[in-house]
């Protein structure tokens, strides 16, 4: 005996004009109407289950009609439970239909309003600067960074917890992985090889020539900002080696083809690095003052840098200005380090900034450039301190007798 009520067969097939069925068809169409809620509701059981759940929902019902290929029902979502009531429209023909709630129109009335929601808002922040995280609001904090430590990771982590913890809605979405063409992959190897070969100069111009011309390297940028960073990073004692990573650099940024201001965060800390590094090359193979070279070139890279993306990001200018200033009033560091200090203020800030920043502790840096000049190791390096300091000074319109009262007497004695 058929469970599914033949009669119902009848109904569904008067509605659409069919008016004489033979009792056998009727008799397997019930059947089979019956077969097919099954297997629906089998398959909506495992769902209900996988989920740790003992209610069946009506989202389970539509897992179940997808998984078998089915057309889904619209408008059966719900999230919380339907109660079903059962009404009789005839002898032994109950009817169910879904209750309505009953709303009270006096709490209705009466409720609190609810709140106005906030206006939409666009800010900006510093997710990093030089590899760490400011303490601001946008940024989690360190209870929510040990949190995420302990949590699971990876594609061997359960989703089941997340339906434990009663989140029933688990969507696990896989990891998208940036695919780069065989083209692609060969041209940034081509690249790299060709920059740091020292022994073959026309290879090495060709490969600038390409970088600022080739409309076509957008994918590219991350590859090159990270290879930027490894070589910068583990490379210090190379003068080659760096100054080959800033004209690479300088390459991208001449290409009009491509975006480089998502890129600059993450750019600037490597040219800072070869501007106002401590040690940069080895001075038993390059000498003691090549490195000035090197510095004078990042300085005039880190100028182009914040002209051109100094109007979209209010605080680069500032930020670069603060790690020149740090540096430059910090005694115990070296000398080739005061000397890219005072250049990236003086391209950076201007006037101005040579006004506010480094002419009032001239006074003070005299004691350190009075050292210097005394002992033979350094006064040549010290000589290339002065002439920055100079030239800073030079974009002032005083009178150098004038600006001989504020600053000491090493750049006063030098001072036309």
């Amino acid at each position: 005996m058929s469970v599914w009520n033949p009669e119902n067969v009848v109904d569904v097939a008067e509605s659409i004009g069919i008016t004489s069925l033979n009792r056998d068809v009727i008799d397997h169409l019930a059947r089979d109407v019956e077969f097919r809620m099954s297997q629906v509701l089998e398959e909506a059981l495992k769902f209900m289950r996988h989920a740790k759940r003992t209610t069946l929902t009506t989202q389970d019902i539509s897992q179940a009609l997808r998984l078998l290929e089915v057309e889904p029902l619209y408008g059966y979502e719900s999230t919380r439970p339907l109660r079903f009531g059962e009404a009789s429209i005839g002898p032994g023909q109950p009817l169910f239909y879904v209750e309505d709630e009953e709303v009270d129109f006096e709490k209705l009335i009466n409720a609190p309003l609810p709140k106005v929601p906030r206006e939409i808002s666009f800010t900006a922040h510093w997710l990093a600067v030089e590899g760490v995280q400011p303490s601001i609001p946008q940024n989690p904090t360190q209870a929510d960074q040990r949190n995420q430590e302990l949590s699971a990771k990876g594609p061997g982590a359960n989703p089941t917890l997340a339906a434990v913890s009663g989140n029933d809605n688990v969507s696990v979405k896989p990891l998208v992985k940036h695919v780069l063409s065989k083209e692609l992959q060969l041209y940034f190897e081509r690249i790299c090889s060709a920059i740091l070969d020292d022994s073959n100069d026309e290879y090495r111009a060709a490969a600038f020539a390409s970088l600022r011309t080739d409309p076509g390297l957008h994918q590219l940028i991350p590859y090159f900002v990270q290879f930027l960073a490894d070589k910068v990073t583990h490379h210090l004692r190379s003068l080659f080696i760096l100054t080959q990573s800033m004209m690479l650099i300088a390459a991208l940024l001449e290409n009009p083809s491509l975006y480089l201001a998502p890129y600059v965060p993450s750019i600037v800390p490597s040219v800072l690095t070869c501007l106002i590094g401590k040690h940069l090359g080895s001075p038993s193979l390059d000498g003691t003052t090549t490195h000035f070279a090197l510095r004078d070139y990042s300085a005039s890279l880190l100028s182009s840098i914040a002209r051109k993306y100094g109007p979209s990001s209010s605080t680069l200018k500032p930020r670069i200005a603060r790690s020149c200033l740090k540096h430059f009033l910090d005694s115990h560091k070296p000398l080739g380090t005061h000397y890219g200090a005072i250049l990236g203020l003086t391209l950076i800030a201007g006037a101005d900034g040579v006004r506010e920043l480094i002419l009032p502790n001239l006074k003070a840096y005299d004691a350190v450039l009075q050292e210097a000049v005394r002992d033979d190791a350094r006064a040549e390096e010290a000589g290339y301190v002065i002439d920055a300091i100079k030239k800073a000074l030079d974009m002032l319109r005083e009178d150098h007798a004038e600006l001989r009262g504020a600053v000491g007497e090493v750049l006063a004695s030098r001072m036309d």
